[in-house]
């Protein structure tokens, strides 16, 4: 079977319609130029130089609703994101329909978030609700909503106490705060207190200044520098060079994923992650599991790290948890919230009780036994599919992934296939080096819809034939 071959972790890894351009002034439209640019969509840590070695799109004509959207959107917003030549207006469940009432289905899932699908019942119940009643409410007071999210959490999980936060990367900026407090709260009687922190190669942990700081790749950070000090990054993996590398009383905390998404769906080893916990707690420092994107079911566990058997001290959250609201929360020991005190953190608009009612909704259907056992059953459904078919290409070296979070490493770069599928009515991400198809769908997708996406990888798998060498 060429160089493919399917893994599914080794045992040592795991245990068992407006009319936009009329709400501007044309004079403000004349002054740009009115051609559309239909760049190379990419969710995955490449660099700009790679994708300009990628062949220029060839995908379908764009209808004139789509262009004029494109358009105005050129014209007005910060130009941020590489986006796919698609204008999408509506979803229910897996799948998604464009402005010209195209379908796709959705193996993507807004990158990992819509792990229920789109318009869940139960969700949009939950949303109605609490926006008929109370939408935003400062800190400053209590809200029911929180407090029960809050509750259910540390139900959950190993946590003792929950911060909420907007997003991911806020998240992991609340946790390098947290773990600097700790310390100083720690050594209390000493002039100076650990403020380091270790990272690993292939990481993201966000966009922000100290997120970014944890996060490898140079060409994220290098147009921002100097950005937050006192970081090493390390091989993902290698137990050795972490040993050597961690020094008690300068290390603060240590951030890992224990499966990355962006970095490639790379999982770590049970010997790294416990290696991590024990050489930490000697070291002093923090543990802290970034769990954006692989927790909250995307496993077929609640939490990525139960399948190592190791605990953290820390562990961030976001993606999936509100269902496509945007929500992020540190979940953490008595033991390091006993540092923080009134005052040194906190936020306008996080933990608001619209987004949190929201929450509870997705936590109380993924936390659910029958449900997990879903997402690992179709988990394994999914990878021997891409087995079957796939398997027969020379530029597939590996599938690779744990449940509903799956990677297809290529010897090629992955930007034809990911366009010629969606031209077929098949969204896909890329990760890693740009060589990694990845598959996050909604956790609630049927086998009949994972059968219909492997057969449009298989029929599209010619485009590799002309992509870029890794």
């Amino acid at each position: 079977m060429n160089s493919f071959q399917l893994q599914s972790f080794h045992t040592s890894s795991i245990s068992p319609a407006t009319n936009l351009p009329r709400l501007f002034s044309l004079e403000k439209l004349r002054r740009v130029p009115t051609r559309v640019y239909i760049p190379r969509i990419s969710s995955c840590l490449i660099s700009e130089s790679q994708q300009k070695t990628v062949a220029p799109n060839s995908g379908k004509p764009v209808s004139k609703d789509s262009k004029e959207i494109m358009e105005t959107e050129r014209n007005v917003l910060v130009g941020t994101y590489a986006r796919a030549p698609v204008v999408l207006k509506s979803g229910r469940g897996c799948k998604l329909y464009d402005v010209d009432g195209r379908e796709y289905l959705d193996m993507a899932a807004g990158i990992a978030v819509n792990s229920l699908g789109h318009g869940d019942p139960d969700w949009v119940k939950a949303v109605v609700e609490q926006a008929n009643t109370l939408t935003h409410v400062s800190n400053v007071f209590y809200s029911i909503p929180q407090v029960e999210l809050g509750k259910r959490l540390v139900e959950c999980s190993f946590a003792d106490r929950v911060f909420f936060t907007n997003s991911g990367t806020e998240a992991n900026e609340a946790a390098i705060k947290f773990a600097r407090k700790f310390q100083r709260f720690v050594h209390a009687d000493e002039p100076h207190s650990a403020t380091e922190f270790i990272a690993f190669t292939d990481s993201f942990h966000g966009r922000t200044m100290g997120a970014l700081a944890l996060t490898s790749k140079d060409h994220y950070r290098l147009p921002f520098e100097p950005v937050m000090p006192g970081v090493t990054f390390i091989e993902y993996g290698n137990i050795e060079e972490f040993k050597k590398t961690i020094k008690p009383g300068k290390t603060a905390a240590v951030f890992v994923e224990p499966i990355q998404g962006e970095g490639g769906i790379h999982s770590a080893t049970k010997d790294f992650l416990q290696t991590l916990h024990l050489t930490c707690d000697d070291a002093g420092a923090i543990l802290v599991f970034d769990e954006v994107q692989c927790g909250l079911g995307r496993t077929g566990q609640l939490w990525a790290h139960e399948a190592f058997d190791v605990i953290p001290d820390i562990m961030t959250l976001a993606k999936p948890l509100a269902g496509g609201l945007p929500i992020g929360a540190i979940l953490t020991t008595e033991r390091v919230a006993a540092a923080i005190s009134f005052g040194d953190h906190g936020s306008t608009f996080a933990g608001g009780p619209l987004v949190c009612h929201a929450a509870l909704a997705v936590l109380d259907k993924i936390r659910e036994p029958s449900f997990l056992a879903s997402v690992t059953k179709k988990g394994l459904y999914l990878k021997e599919l891409l087995t079957q078919k796939l398997g027969v290409s020379p530029h597939v070296k590996e599938v690779r992934g744990l449940g509903l979070f799956v990677g297809i490493e290529l010897d090629v770069q992955a930007f034809p296939l990911v366009d010629e599928c969606r031209n077929a009515g098949l969204l896909v991400l890329t990760a890693g080096k740009g060589n990694v198809v990845r598959l996050v769908p909604p956790l609630i997708i049927s086998e009949k819809e994972l059968e219909q996406a492997a057969e449009i990888l298989r029929e599209c798998l010619p485009a590799l034939d002309t992509a870029t060498p890794t």
